[in-house]
């Protein structure tokens, strides 16, 4: 994505906002694409990346952040409401299935993200925002 990569330098100094479910939204081009161009080229990526079986319309792809719609992926939002958490690792249950699910979800979408990236910069800004869940959950 032409308009993300131009933001990398930006992006590496930016201050993390960790979603539900680890994910880093500071970097997250869904999070920070605004125009039209923007979020099309992101739906665009997400489907090459393997993220969405086809590309979504620019209404699809917008997020505005975890409580922005009634779910997410990969279910959290609605769990960690329900157990009356702020974030998984506070519930009782923590480590559960759904986080063992979220996390393999997300480890079999590396590769073909990487594939999809332009740049090893950009690819490891992909990491930060996506791929170290585990971290930060």
């Amino acid at each position: 994505m032409k308009w993300y990569r131009a933001r990398l330098p930006e992006l590496a100094k930016a201050e993390p906002i960790y979603s539900v479910c680890g994910d880093d939204c500071a970097v997250c081009p869904r999070y920070l694409a605004k125009t039209d161009e923007e979020l099309r080229e992101t739906a665009e990526f997400w489907h090459r990346a393997g993220w969405r079986d086809r590309v979504v319309t620019n209404e699809e792809i917008r997020c505005a952040g975890c409580g922005s719609r009634p779910t997410c992926s990969f279910m959290l939002l609605p769990c960690v409401k329900a157990h009356d958490v702020d974030k998984c690792s506070a519930c009782k249950e923590y480590p559960c299935g759904k986080i063992h699910a979220t996390l393999a979800s997300s480890e079999s979408k590396k590769l073909q993200c990487r594939a999809a990236c332009e740049s090893d910069e950009e690819f490891a800004m992909f990491v930060r925002a996506f791929y170290e869940k585990e971290k930060h959950l």
